[in-house]
């Protein structure tokens, strides 16, 4: 006798078909019309794995520039197979794709690559972050602890990834990068409705970074001052201030 099998069971076999291919737990409740169980699964696998890959392309389109498009269609559908989305929104789904290119053996001598993905999420993730007013310059007095923008991240990498960017984005022509441009630190965040990002000096960004941390102005300017003895507390204050990104 053959028993229907329960909600979870069933969504758990889905998720091994569409998957990994295992369609055993499914076949038995896809009814025959015209098609075939598999090919009825093919059709559903093959939207899944589309819909997916064009959602990475949207978050990740200069990563995606650097590779050559059947490279990256080829990388994401690996990366689909090894993390499957938790959350119905796509603009949610591909925030291990730096950690999985990093890993990645195809792409271990683009050994920038997993940086330029670090920077096109946290602006995807400047995009969809949540609202939240910036603190005014004669309130900050008064203010015992403050917190960094929910929008902000700040991002260190050995590789110049803000000029392989900007040499990346659509009408641009042979605007060649020197990779070994050093180090950079860099604030990425929503200013109005347009995500942008700066450069900052190791002061600003131990700055910045002390905020992050504990929110204490105190804290943050001993960070500042450890990078650079030679840092202007005030000048760092009035620039994050400027940036609108202390709430």
């Amino acid at each position: 006798m053959t028993t229907t099998p329960g909600l979870r069971e069933l969504q758990t076999g889905f998720r091994a078909a569409l998957l990994d291919g295992d369609e055993r737990a499914v076949t038995a409740v896809i009814g025959a019309d015209g098609l075939g169980s598999s090919a009825r699964l093919a059709v559903y696998r093959h939207h899944v794995f589309t819909s997916l890959t064009a959602a990475l392309e949207s978050t990740y389109p200069v990563v995606a520039r650097l590779v050559d498009p059947r490279f990256f269609r080829y990388a994401a559908h690996r990366y689909i197979g090894d993390h499957p989305p938790s959350s119905p929104c796509l603009f949610d789904y591909g925030a291990a794709l730096p950690d999985f290119l990093a890993a990645f053996e195809p792409c271990r001598q683009l050994t920038y690559l997993p940086d330029v993905a670090r920077l096109e999420w946290a602006m995807n993730a400047a995009l969809h972050a949540p609202e939240a007013p910036a603190i005014a310059p004669e309130a900050l007095r008064a203010t015992a602890v403050v917190a960094l923008h929910p929008s902000v991240t700040l991002l260190t990498s050995a590789w110049p990834v803000d000029a392989i960017w900007r040499s990346n984005q659509p009408g641009v022509v042979d605007d060649a990068v020197d990779l070994r441009a050093g180090t950079v630190r860099l604030q990425v965040w929503r200013a109005g409705d347009e995500v942008v990002f700066r450069g900052l000096s190791p002061a600003a960004f131990a700055f910045r970074a002390g905020l992050a941390g504990t929110g204490r102005l105190e804290h943050a300017a001993e960070a500042a001052l450890g990078a650079d003895p030679a840092a202007d507390l005030v000048t760092l204050v009035r620039d994050v201030l400027d940036d609108e990104v202390l709430v």
